[in-house]
């Protein structure tokens, strides 16, 4: 048996490469060899997901991000497509809130997940409205803020609400 190849004292340690089957290659040839990004970027607006999108354009994750690393304008689409990933989310969150949602219900939405997970974006989502609205960083932000507050708040007064309901009944 051969031993791997040791890195010399002192370098730094190899990243290891990700390797794409021979059987998701194939499946990537003709028209979809071209075309994949323009399924990925669909795909990400909708999910805000790359594993999700990625199978979705049936290329493999890492493509995606080698594409995004080296092609200036594909790393620029992949950013649009996240804002409005993230722009859905709001919007849904917004509608879930105003209008509930049903009990029994096939699809459960987590609110609180929701929330969080603007919560943890709301500066590249602040970073990209301002780039494109050519606005002051500090507003945009604070717009941000204020509406994950009110969202906040209106989570918190219809879980009392809740809460109250049942204790009464």
């Amino acid at each position: 048996m051969v031993e791997p190849k040791q890195a010399s004292p002192g370098a730094e340690p190899r990243r290891p490469r990700t390797r794409i089957s021979a059987a998701l290659m194939e499946e990537e040839e003709g028209d979809l060899h071209s075309h994949w990004r323009r399924y990925f970027l669909e795909a990400l607006a909708e999910t805000s997901n790359v594993t999700a999108a990625a199978a979705i354009a049936r290329a493999h994750p890492s493509r995606a991000y080698k594409a995004r690393r080296v092609e200036p304008d594909f790393a620029r689409k992949w950013q649009t497509a996240l804002l409005e990933g993230y722009q859905n989310l709001e919007l849904e969150v917004l509608h879930r809130l105003r209008f509930g949602e049903p009990k029994d219900g096939a699809v459960k939405f987590d609110n609180a997940n929701a929330l969080r997970l603007l919560g943890l974006h709301r500066e590249t989502v602040a970073r990209e409205r301002a780039m494109r609205d050519n606005e002051d960083l500090s507003v945009v932000r604070a717009a941000i803020d204020a509406k994950l507050e009110q969202l906040r708040r209106q989570v918190i007064a219809r879980r009392a609400s809740e809460a109250g309901s049942q204790a009464d009944g």
